[in-house]
């Protein structure tokens, strides 16, 4: 078995939203995309999560946690996990998808300072497309099929949960049920990966990987009611 969840709502998250709302160019932010921390939203999702997945039977639980290094996702697997006695190990082929030069940029300020990239990239397209010095969804597709040649072999007969990032867990989407780029950029405009929620993925008789939930979000309910606390879990270094 096979779990991705995104991680928590982060203040990126938060600076995001509010540089879209005033139509500024950049975001709002102090500390290295690396580094960027969970909001108190975000730990109480990471919370919330921990419960759902503290719910399952013995035999349907995590046996295993896999994290992107980045402060955001590993901190929520540090969370999630703090009742279920998982081990969680860190890998850089998790990590965000890297924007090179449009890093803590929007849309709207890419558009204003680089004209000639977003030309390019409304030519090439989402899955194609690479910024300068950064990377594209078919560069995250190349680490994460190496990921998981290495991690199958290690974690075989394991309940796998991977702890990551929205263009992240799509491109899982796309190797792992082998979709083309049309299916993967149809599932990206219809519905985009929520904080802190879950993928699964279950193994058939075949033995191949079959999604069996996207982007689930109901065990987030209870977050709601935490956001005024601060869940008692180390941070991550």
């Amino acid at each position: 078995m096979l779990w991705l969840v995104r991680h928590g709502e982060s203040t990126g998250n938060l600076a995001d939203a509010q540089a879209q709302l005033a139509g500024a160019g950049r975001l709002e932010l102090d500390v290295r995309d690396p580094d960027v921390p969970l909001s108190a939203t975000g730990r109480a999702q990471a919370v919330a999560l921990g419960r759902r997945l503290s719910s399952l039977p013995e035999d349907r639980r995590p046996t295993v946690a896999l994290s992107s290094p980045f402060a955001r996702a590993l901190t929520t697997a540090q969370l999630a996990t703090a009742d279920l006695g998982v081990p969680v190990r860190t890998d850089e082929r998790l990590r965000e998808r890297d924007f090179g030069a449009f890093d803590g940029m929007t849309g709207a300020g890419i558009r204003e300072q680089f004209p000639d990239e977003a030309r390019r990239r409304d030519l090439l397209g989402k899955f194609y497309y690479r910024p300068p010095g950064g990377e594209s969804w078919a560069d995250v597709a190349l680490r994460l099929r190496s990921l998981l040649a290495t991690e199958a072999l290690r974690h075989d007969g394991e309940r796998l949960l991977v702890v990551a990032h929205q263009a992240v867990i799509m491109v899982f989407r796309y190797v792992l049920e082998g979709l083309t780029e049309q299916e993967l950029l149809a599932v990206d405009r219809a519905e985009q990966v929520a904080n802190a929620s879950l993928t699964r993925y279950e193994r058939s008789d075949a033995g191949e990987l079959v999604l069996a939930e996207f982007n689930a979000v109901d065990h987030l309910v209870a977050a709601d009611e935490d956001i005024t606390e601060e869940p008692d879990a180390a941070r991550s270094a």
